[in-house]
């Protein structure tokens, strides 16, 4: 007897974290990916067009048993113009209209809807400990998460279990933080930005998408969902982790903060913000993390090419 085979769809599903759930996946589910761009459908992973900007869907992406929402234009990507900013944050709140609109025409409701934000959302707060629970903080990274936020909401009415999932510091070598924390290993060094003493809080790839199947397969229940390793530590306790994993690499002190903000703009927030914040849902909910610790987190990383 055949088993029927859960559907889920991937808003933004070509990023890193969607990549990867599409490598994690695709054996055990039917994946329905939103993109911009046709590309080559296999047996388990189909593609469907969408337009955000123009509000433009496939419907057919949204036959599905669970909606996972990924969309957003890479906050370091670019220096933070006007411009960018307008951008960082149409990207993400034009993707769940354009979802909502869709799911209102093909009258759809998924059985799972987990829609990313991020840990930006509660600002600079150096070392305060921060829940689900806490407010939202100021400053661009705050205004830019509480909108997308938001507009994911509007999605809340379409589900039985509802998700949205504070994103940390995703760790991998095929994109985002770690590579560029990295940039000297090479050199025989690693660095550290500013004093090093704001909280980092972090999550491997794995872990994350883990967290999201987590979800999917009804282990603990939706809300606001801090997706973080279970201790923050220092930029500073980190990269000297990370060095001593890698064989004893020596730290030497970076460029400090106000020539990061010369290079960077206000875009220096995303390293110098300090966000030590706690996964207190996953904790009581009993989620294991497969990398708890930062160090041996890298490694595998490095070792696995992940």
């Amino acid at each position: 007897m055949e088993m029927n085979i859960e559907t889920i769809c991937i808003a933004g599903g070509t990023g890193l974290v969607g990549n990867r759930m599409i490598e994690r996946w695709s054996k055990d589910y039917k994946i329905h990916i939103l993109s911009r761009s046709a590309q080559k459908n296999t047996e388990n992973i189909k593609y469907f067009k969408w337009n955000v900007d123009k509000g433009e869907i496939d419907t057919e992406a949204l036959k599905c048993d669970h909606l996972i929402n990924l969309t957003g234009a890479g906050i370091a990507d670019k220096r933070w113009s006007e411009e960018r900013k307008e951008l960082l944050i149409s990207s993400r709140v034009n993707s769940n209209k354009t979802l909502l609109e869709g799911l209102e025409i093909l009258g759809q409701k998924p059985k799972t809807i987990s829609c990313a934000s991020a840990i930006g959302y509660y600002g600079d707060r150096k070392d305060e400990v921060l829940t689900e629970s806490t407010s939202a903080g100021e400053g661009f990274l705050s205004e830019c998460s509480i909108k997308w936020e938001d507009s994911s909401a509007l999605l809340e009415p379409y589900t039985d279990k509802f998700s949205i999932i504070r994103i940390g510091i995703v760790l991998s070598t095929k994109d985002g933080a770690l590579p560029k924390m990295l940039m000297t290993k090479n050199f025989g060094t690693l660095s550290y930005f500013g004093n090093g003493e704001q909280y980092y809080s972090w999550i491997h790839l794995d872990d994350l998408v883990q967290i999201f199947e987590s979800l999917i397969k009804n282990k603990f229940s939706g809300g606001i969902i801090n997706a973080v390793a279970p201790e923050p530590l220092s930029n500073k306790a980190m990269m000297q982790e990370i060095a001593a994993s890698l064989g004893g690499i020596p730290l030497v002190l970076p460029a400090p903060a106000f020539a990061l903000k010369l290079v960077m703009g206000e875009m220096a927030d995303v390293v110098l913000n300090s966000n030590r914040v706690i996964p207190k849902v996953l904790k009581e909910s009993g989620f294991k993390w497969q990398y708890d610790q930062v160090g041996p987190a890298v490694r595998d990383l490095i070792d696995r090419d992940v």
